[in-house]
């Protein structure tokens, strides 16, 4: 696998990401599991709907929240790779991942 392949292009599916991207990602998904698990202990303890509707409208905030630094670091990084490549169809790929992403 070439160096360049290695870091992110839609044949190989696979992006090294630097350290700080790193973390920040990790970070994000943990507090997301964190109140994942508190959602389920309001349900396991017969809470209020309502309170539980409110978490889990907390939770959906913060999984678009990072799927808005996801795709913004992916255009940043392998959709100007791809293009700068002359991979046109990242484009393409894109434009049908924003498509999902908004449904």
């Amino acid at each position: 696998m070439s160096e360049e392949c290695k870091k992110c292009c839609s044949e190989c599916r696979h992006k090294e990401r630097d350290e700080k991207e790193y973390k920040d990602l990790i970070h994000r998904l943990n507090r997301i599991e964190g109140q994942i698990r508190g959602v389920r202990g309001m349900v396991e303890e017969d809470r209020y709907c309502v309170d539980i509707l409110t978490q889990v409208s907390a939770i959906q905030s913060a999984l678009n929240s990072f799927n808005k630094n996801l795709l913004a670091n992916h255009i940043k990084s392998c959709v100007v790779q791809d293009i700068k490549a002359g991979n046109e169809d990242a484009v393409d790929e894109l434009c049908g991942t924003i498509q999902k992403l908004m449904k």
